[in-house]
């Protein structure tokens, strides 16, 4: 399922529809757009906190999985601690990867 995840981000990222970065998903999921965050496990306490915070406020789903670098290169960047899927269809394709994954 990983590499299927990974793949959907890389589609998002050619479609425009990702943000990354802590900066930009947080603007993300303020404004509304954010559809799914995937935050690395390597991530800060803090950062992953604070996600976890916002998703929950802003009810936007989030899932805490890969390494940054894996992370990073699925998007065709260096090392990202945090992603968000900004497409609807994407984000629910991804969500059900995750879900079908811990069945």
């Amino acid at each position: 399922m990983d590499k299927k995840i990974l793949s959907m981000l890389g589609i998002a990222k050619k479609a425009g529809k990702v943000a990354s970065g802590e900066f930009l998903c947080e603007e993300s999921i303020r404004n509304g757009k954010a559809k799914v965050v995937i935050v690395s496990e390597e991530a800060s306490d803090n950062t992953k906190k604070r996600f976890r915070d916002k998703t929950t406020y802003y009810q936007v789903p989030l899932y805490e999985r890969f390494d940054m670098e894996t992370l990073g290169k699925a998007i065709g960047s260096e090392t990202r601690a945090v992603i968000s899927v900004n497409d609807a269809g994407i984000a629910r394709t991804i969500i059900n990867y995750f879900t079908n994954d811990k069945q």
